[in-house]
């Protein structure tokens, strides 16, 4: 077998670490800005949409180029994997770069043009918000796509440590900028900009070490390889197409959603954060199925593909299990520390309850299972599925459930879990059909 219980385990708890440091300090986060008003948490929230839109991008990116390089360690080309690392971040600097001005110059079509009319403190809010955020997308992109080469490595450790030093500068700069200087929500923006930019210059510099199975190279060349950029792009704009489609699902619903109110906008916003809690484990799941996938497929070992797949598949739902007990059991004190008004601590009571119960039962089949099947190259397949269910039934049943049928804002997370329902079914399938096998 090409990864022991030991290996596996090695990868899988820094993974889990990770995403637990993430989505705690997304938690903190949210609960030190409620303090400066519901306003702030809305604007917060709002702009959030849009950067998590840009980061899936890279991840996408970022997935595409530890594919590559996780094919290339399954056969036993280290030099060439190098390559792919070197070709991956030349690539992402460029295009984030590129978006950062876009997204500069299109500030008011983002603000204005997709959330619509929203009160004017929460409007102030999201503005000064996205101007600094925004700054820090060439960084997160960097750190994403270094992180994704030490996961195909199956060193999940690195990933961990620059996560520990880019939440500990976050949560310390937003403990001393919102609370100590009082800056609002530019408290909150500071500091996700400074963690980042100490993120992406840790990662780069740990990937420089040449003692790695994969690793940039001494003398990096500021150019394009076509050959290698094509493979990346292979996997990453099918999955990027995926992902931002997904995001942008969310943002075009958030337009519906800001029109029930400033409690829904709130609701909406705190229930996403503790969402994140809900489904960490099969995040950080998904992640190492990922890359143990990718080598798999690189040797052409689908039998152990397959055994990995049913493995981790039976951990995500034990682990899937276990959090949402967890969290539903110290939601009044979740609720409480965000210091909610009664309405929107009830809408987010319901919307929470509800999200449990799908996570413990579709979520894993609906985004753990294609991961397989994107280290095996079926990305068309993934995308086409996961962009066809996201415009039908998340966004067309968010209007009919949210809007005409009055359900507000719990009607649009209960379209979501139809979304989810979809994909799962779709997912199966393919998996057990085995097509994916046989895609070069």
């Amino acid at each position: 077998m090409m990864f022991s219980n030991k290996q596996l385990k090695q990868l899988i708890v820094p993974l889990l670490v990770e995403q637990l440091l993430a989505v705690t300090v997304g938690l903190a986060d949210s609960v030190m800005i409620a303090g400066v008003g519901e306003a702030a948490v809305s604007g917060v929230s709002l702009v959030d949409t849009v950067m998590v839109l840009l980061i899936n991008i890279f991840s996408a990116l970022a997935t595409g180029g530890a594919v590559v390089a996780g094919h290339y360690l399954g056969q036993k080309r280290e030099e060439a994997a190098g390559k792919a690392a070197d070709q991956l971040v030349f690539f992402t600097v460029c295009l984030s770069l590129v978006i950062t001005v876009l997204v500069y110059g299109g500030q008011n079509l983002i603000l204005d043009g997709i959330f619509g009319k929203i009160e004017p403190d929460v409007m102030a809010n999201a503005r000064t918000y996205l101007l600094i955020v925004t700054a820090s997308i060439p960084f997160i992109a960097l750190y994403n796509a270094g992180a994704a080469l030490f996961r195909a490595m199956g060193n999940s450790k690195v990933s961990m440590k620059t996560s520990i030093l880019m939440n500990g500068i976050n949560i310390c700069g937003n403990a001393l900028l919102i609370f100590g200087l009082h800056l609002g929500v530019a408290g909150a923006a500071i500091p996700t900009l400074v963690s980042r930019m100490a993120a992406a210059v840790m990662i780069l510099f740990l990937l420089r070490k040449p003692d790695q199975q994969i690793h940039l190279s001494k003398h990096f060349v500021w150019k394009f390889e076509k050959h290698t950029v094509k493979k990346i792009l292979h996997i990453g704009v099918p999955n990027g197409l995926e992902n931002s489609m997904f995001q942008l699902g969310k943002i075009l619903v958030l337009s519906l959603v800001s029109g029930f109110g400033t409690a829904s906008i709130a609701a909406n916003a705190v229930s996403n954060t503790i969402a994140m809690f809900q489904i960490l484990p099969g995040m950080a799941l998904g992640m190492a199925m990922l890359s143990v996938a990718a080598q798999c497929v690189g040797a052409s070992a689908y039998d152990q593909a397959k055994y990995y797949t049913k493995k981790l598949l039976g951990l995500t739902y034990l682990c899937m299990l276990f959090m949402n007990v967890l969290v539903v059991l110290l939601l009044p004190l979740i609720i409480r520390a965000y210091n909610l008004s009664d309405v929107t601590a009830e809408i987010t009571k319901q919307i929470i309850w509800y999200h449990a119960a799908c996570c413990v039962t579709i979520w894993p089949c609906s985004f753990f299972l294609p991961n397989t099947l994107r280290a095996a190259n079926d990305v068309k397949f993934t995308m086409c599925i996961s962009i066809a269910s996201m415009w039908i039934f998340r966004i067309g049943f968010s209007y009919l459930l949210g809007q005409y049928l009055g359900l507000g804002v719990f009607g649009v997370w209960v379209a979501m879990t139809i979304d989810w329902l979809f994909r799962a079914i779709c997912f199966v399938t393919r998996y057990l059909r085995g097509k994916w096998q046989y895609i070069k």
